[in-house]
């Protein structure tokens, strides 16, 4: 059964766990004059996540659904929701648009570029271009400008059953986490590039209150410091030299 809770205002985290992978799987919509769903997650978790969103408003207002990339947890059960929510329209990145989702989608999308200001009412969310972070070459997240969210999609990913919101440091948990799939049979979860401080210092700089994360608890405190603090950690795990690339295993 989903969990429901507001985690900032008029922002719901709508959660579950899957003990056989240890992984919370979160959603989150944004109740206003026009609702926005960020992240639409699998085709087959979408009966369960309608029902969820029943609990706060008839799906069928949704207006807007987002994700950040391109991928079956992000935006697998799209089309779903373009069904149940016959006003809505996909919002992307541009490169979103034109490499996958102009074709994928039953409903052409919005495309976004960085900067572009999607308003909902009265909350206005800013698209925050993010090539390959936190992977894929369309990714993007959104800032929600009034209560100072940022939905960060896979940006510290924790493991286990976590509590909705934290006001503690979660940047143990996110850095476990990477250390673990850096070490798992899909290594690089997340790269490092050379663009990857550059745009974790431009999120930083939003100074986001609420970080809406969607593997394990949301945190609400220093945003800006816990990005900091998580580029340190992403650049020490991923650029260790001591650890073996694919290719080096591969050989």
């Amino acid at each position: 059964m989903a969990n429901v809770v507001e985690i900032a205002p008029d922002l719901y985290r709508i959660s579950w766990f899957w003990p056989e992978i240890d992984l919370q799987f979160n959603h989150f919509l944004l109740n206003d004059d026009e609702p926005l769903l960020f992240t639409t997650g699998y085709r087959r978790t979408f009966p369960e996540l309608h029902g969820a969103v029943s609990q706060i408003i008839p799906p069928s207002r949704i207006r807007w659904i987002s994700f950040s990339h391109f991928e079956s947890d992000e935006c697998g059960a799209l089309n779903e929701w373009l069904t149940a929510a016959p006003n809505a329209e996909p919002v992307c990145s541009l490169t979103g648009a034109y490499v996958n989702v102009t074709d994928f989608a039953n409903r052409s999308p919005r495309p976004l570029v960085d900067g572009d200001v999607l308003a909902i009412g009265k909350y206005s969310l800013r698209f925050c271009h993010t090539p390959h972070l936190p992977h894929g070459w369309d990714a993007g997240m959104l800032f929600e400008e009034k209560h100072k969210t940022l939905l960060c999609s896979d940006l510290f990913h924790q493991a286990g059953d976590c509590e909705p919101l934290t006001r503690s440091d979660v940047i143990a948990r996110a850095r476990e986490a990477l250390v673990i799939m850096n070490a798992s049979p899909m290594p690089c979860y997340i790269p490092w590039c050379p663009y990857t401080g550059g745009l974790l210092e431009k999120l930083a700089k939003l100074r986001p209150e609420t970080l809406a994360i969607m593997h394990g608890s949301s945190f609400a405190g220093n945003g800006e410091k816990a990005i900091q603090d998580l580029a340190l950690v992403m650049k020490e795990v991923l650029c260790d030299r001591d650890t073996p690339s694919a290719n080096d295993r591969a050989a």
